[in-house]
């Protein structure tokens, strides 16, 4: 009988900002999973305890865990990372969110017959705020949707592609998937692969949240064109199924209509600002980013 084939190398990414009170459990979960792997995060200069918690556990696992700052968006944070990890393929996972400890052992396999893997997220927290279903947008038959924060690439698919757009406030993991999509790639979604993602803690919070969300849906649409007819419309109505479901989707609709009527923010086009692709190493005509 022939031995297993030695598991593909993983570099864990992630970006966070403030985090002082999810970053150890994070970390700890990470610690367990199924090696090898690397944990490479980078921290948007905050201003609690995150940086001295990250520290430490650099300090205490120098082969797994390297801590770099850098200040800027999610997508700046995430494509950071990714330039310094050492792995075949990067998984991104979020400073709110812990690991199930399987969760790197249940990807491999989903990566190695596709160059993009998404796991199950699950909600932890307020009861109200933690059944809400994703608005699910399809594209050539995948849904784009599936969040980073359970979210892994093929390395060089993800270079390819110049990684995050660091122009979206929200919505970039969404971008990403698109363009992945759009060059040939298959979404496989991988329901053993389980983050929990903790919930917002106030009601407040919740709805600055969807209200963003909503924003980046927009911003979407200016960079690739009305995406209206890949909604499932019928099943997102029939999803929402509560008071707090429906106050969420107003809040998303208030914020994508804002970007609509304000002008708000750079106007995203397919194209990356010369001063943008030498952030993240793309060529300034955007070629990778298109199929």
């Amino acid at each position: 009988m022939g031995s297993s084939p030695t598991p593909s190398f993983v570099s864990v990414v992630v970006t966070v900002k403030n985090e002082q009170r999810h970053i150890a459990r994070l970390l700890e979960s990470l610690l367990v999973q199924e090696a090898p792997f690397e944990v490479v995060v980078v921290d948007a200069l905050s201003r609690d305890q995150t940086w001295t918690i990250l520290s430490r556990y650099a300090r205490d696992h120098p082969t797994l865990i390297r801590v770099s700052q850098r200040y800027g968006s999610r997508g700046i944070g995430r494509n950071t990372g990714v330039a310094a990890a050492k792995g075949e393929f990067v998984a991104f996972i979020d400073g709110d969110c812990f690991a199930d400890s399987g969760w790197l052992a249940e990807l491999r396999p989903a990566l190695q017959q596709n160059d993009v893997a998404a796991g199950k997220t699950v909600s932890v927290g307020p009861l109200q705020y933690g059944l809400l279903e994703r608005v699910e947008l399809f594209q050539r038959g995948n849904d784009v949707t599936f969040p980073s924060c359970n979210l892994a690439y093929r390395r060089s698919l993800f270079l390819a592609l110049a990684g995050f757009d660091p122009r979206f406030i929200t919505a970039e993991d969404i971008d990403l998937n698109l363009r992945a999509v759009e060059r040939g790639a298959r979404i496989q979604f991988v329901p053993s692969a389980v983050v929990y993602h903790q919930m917002r803690s106030t009601f407040i919070r919740f709805l600055y949240q969807a209200f963003w969300n909503g924003y980046g849906r927009k911003q979407l649409t200016e960079k690739h064109g009305s995406l209206w007819g890949n909604y499932r419309v019928r099943r997102l109505m029939s999803n929402q199924k509560s008071p707090t479901s429906w106050i969420r989707l107003a809040a998303a609709l208030v914020g994508y209509f804002s970007r609509v009527l304000t002008g708000f923010g750079e106007r995203l086009t397919p194209t990356l600002p010369a001063e943008v692709a030498r952030e993240n190493g793309a060529p300034a005509d955007g070629s990778a980013g298109r199929a």
